[in-house]
């Protein structure tokens, strides 16, 4: 009898820890807050594909888009802390709660971070017959132009928005920005002449490049692309300040426990350094990012450091979504 009681105490004991499964133990959703086809949609999937190798389990890859990507950050960021709802976003959140005051909503409190993974360069693009054919040109006609002088943006606080943005000020002159719901009609109309210039991702605009039809002045990032050699970098073009690339960092919701966590990192290392990964990611005009920003303390600093840069910037523009 008595050995029958220890036999069910020992049980009850053992209970909890077996309720206690190993992770991850069923499918993962990672979200991207924006569209299908685009930059940030490829990038996502190319990660999901490589975390469902490594963690054995489907990543099931959800499209949440909506006010420049803080709709999907939010549900993230608001589903059970587990580890079974993640994030992939941008450097639009670090913009999130300087443009979007009514959200209400701190990305620095609101997630747990587990890595930055890549980052795609912008580059500065006119129609082919717009008139100055260098950079340098391009900055004495906006001089001169200033607020006569037009530039597109996919929307507010978006990439090609924020590039404009820091292309003004490292001016010192204000120029006509007009906003679009998406890059694809922006490039339309800067393609056509109807607007003068567009920072926007190589991903989706080196061909077009590459034809003709569009004009390359300058690339927002380290080192020249492959794709496009003869567009110089800003620091090789003499606007070393002109440093804006489009950062994406890997999040988990605010309280997802720590051993998760350094699983999750460990993935996202793992990926990082296969090279069928970093071929996929140059297929699309991105760039892996060191190993030793891969992990959550360079994660949040890099969102620290983001917002610190884009508040006086944005709040001397005196801009504010709906």
């Amino acid at each position: 009898m008595l050995r029958i009681a220890a036999l069910i105490f020992a049980c009850l004991l053992a209970a909890p820890v077996a309720a206690q499964e190993a992770y991850p133990s069923r499918a993962i959703t990672l979200v991207t807050p924006y569209p299908p086809g685009g930059g940030s949609d490829f990038l996502t999937r190319i990660l999901a594909d490589g975390l469902k190798t490594r963690l054995n389990q489907t990543i099931v890859v959800q499209n949440v888009s909506g006010a420049g990507g803080a709709v999907g950050s939010m549900q993230a960021a608001k589903a059970k802390p587990d580890g079974y709802t993640l994030l992939l976003n941008h450097i639009g959140m670090s913009t999130i709660p300087l443009l979007y005051k009514k959200f209400d909503f701190d990305p620095l409190q609101a997630y747990e971070f587990i890595g930055l993974f890549a980052e795609a360069p912008m580059v500065m693009l006119a129609g082919k017959d717009f008139a100055p054919k260098t950079f340098a040109e391009v900055v004495a006609y906006a001089k001169e132009k200033k607020e006569k002088l037009t530039m597109a943006s996919s929307g507010m606080g978006s990439a090609t928005h924020l590039c404009a943005m820091l292309f003004q000020e490292a001016l010192g002159v204000q120029v006509t920005m007009v906003q679009y719901k998406g890059a694809g009609p922006a490039v339309i109309d800067v393609r056509s002449g109807q607007v003068d210039l567009i920072c926007d991702l190589p991903t989706t605009t080196s061909g077009m490049v590459r034809s003709g039809d569009l004009k390359a002045y300058v690339l927002t990032a380290p080192k020249r692309l492959p794709s496009l050699p003869g567009v110089p970098t800003a620091a090789e073009a003499g606007m070393p300040s002109l440093d804006i690339g489009a950062w994406y960092g890997f999040y988990a919701p605010k309280g997802t426990p720590r051993p998760v966590i350094d699983i999750l990192n460990k993935a996202l290392r793992e990926v990082m350094q296969d090279p069928a990964v970093a071929a996929q990611v140059d297929k699309v005009e991105t760039y892996l990012l060191p190993l030793d920003q891969a992990t959550p303390e360079a994660h949040r600093a890099k969102l620290v450091s983001q917002i610190a840069l884009w508040r006086p910037i944005i709040e001397k523009a005196g801009i504010q979504a709906e």
